[in-house]
């Protein structure tokens, strides 16, 4: 088992977002694998986020400012990535759309090397 030098975020949906995404059902053709989820499904795994490792808790305020934006759309792009019917992005809605879960420590058991590869900057 490794420690990784990462702290990070766990996002859990909340009503509102499973609420827009339930909204898409009429306005977009479903794709083969697409499939609306409850809430209940949506918060059973949470997406998350490796974030720069953290030493006080209080640093974690400062990095969910530093990175919401990505995570949001992140978030709205696997379910629309054309951005067709994307709601103005806002701080408050972030929160008012998801749970942020802090994790301290970053542990991996995978015996596996970490691969990488960038989608967005």
């Amino acid at each position: 088992m490794k420690l990784l030098n990462r702290s990070s975020f766990t996002l859990l949906a909340k009503a509102p977002f499973a609420q827009w995404i339930a909204s898409l059902e009429g306005k977009k053709s479903c794709e083969e694998g697409y499939e609306l989820l409850s809430l209940a499904q949506l918060r059973e795994s949470g997406s998350l986020y490796l974030i720069d490792e953290v030493v006080h808790e209080d640093d974690f305020e400062r990095l969910i400012q530093d990175s919401w934006r990505k995570m949001f759309e992140n978030e709205l792009t696997a379910w629309d990535e054309f951005e067709d019917y994307w709601p103005a992005l806002s701080y408050s809605r972030f929160t008012q759309w998801f749970d942020v879960q802090t994790n301290l420590m970053t542990f991996d058991v995978s015996l596996d090397p970490i691969m990488s590869a960038t989608i967005s900057d």
